[in-house]
């Protein structure tokens, strides 16, 4: 386990799924757990950084030392890790819902039609918002979860959204991705990549902030 210190850092992490409501019982969401996130964060603060861990719906203890900061839909999670600024770094480790229902239903919608339809809106895109901000953190880290072609994806990601590293998963794969205690990891950069795991992901999030520290610019 590495001993790197990141005292004097301040770090923001996000962490976990969102929920966009369509009803007082209904909702559109990502299967995160959190882990992932709240081991950064933990890990972050046991090496001596101020971390503010912005959570989405998790069921998940708050690491020691970390101020958190509990909100529902991404619209809350943007609020939350804009207000959080500015940080050192900015870790965005939660699986933010792309698509929000336009109008959210003051009532439980019946059952009554064999189909029904649902008007979704795009969320507020999180990450670039963050990588192009006027008080942007030094160092920018998005996470992506794919199916499939994950390079291909995730250097777009990289690329599109203005980011330093994309720390990029396979979902789907037993043993790793959501839900699991472990997970696999490639960090991609504008030259350069590296695989971290398979290994639990408490260890990952150390090998993933001394990756940090390396493109840290002196």
């Amino acid at each position: 386990m590495s001993a790197a210190s990141l005292s004097g850092r301040r770090i923001v992490v996000s962490a976990g799924p969102t929920f966009e409501d369509i009803d007082p019982v209904r909702f559109i969401g990502n299967r995160s757990s959190g882990k992932m996130g709240f081991a950064i964060a933990e890990a972050a603060a046991r090496r001596g950084a101020k971390v503010v861990l912005v959570a989405g719906p998790v069921s998940l203890a708050t690491p020691a030392d970390v101020e958190r900061i509990d909100v529902r839909s991404a619209r809350q999670m943007r609020e939350a890790v804009i207000a959080a600024l500015p940080a050192d770094a900015y870790i965005g480790a939660a699986a933010v819902a792309d698509y929000a229902p336009a109008v959210i239903a003051p009532g439980k919608i019946k059952k009554k039609d064999e189909q029904l339809t649902l008007e979704l809106v795009r969320t507020p895109d999180i990450l670039a918002e963050v990588a192009v901000h006027e008080r942007r953190p030094t160092v920018v880290v998005g996470f992506a979860a794919e199916t499939h072609d994950v390079e291909f994806y995730a250097r777009g990601k990289l690329e599109k959204k203005r980011v330093d590293m994309i720390a990029a998963n396979r979902v789907g794969v037993a043993g790793s991705g959501f839900e699991s205690d472990d997970n696999a990891l490639t960090v991609y950069w504008a030259d350069g990549a590296l695989a971290l795991g398979p290994a639990p992901k408490t260890q990952l999030a150390d090998q993933l902030l001394d990756l940090i520290l390396t493109r840290w610019p002196a």
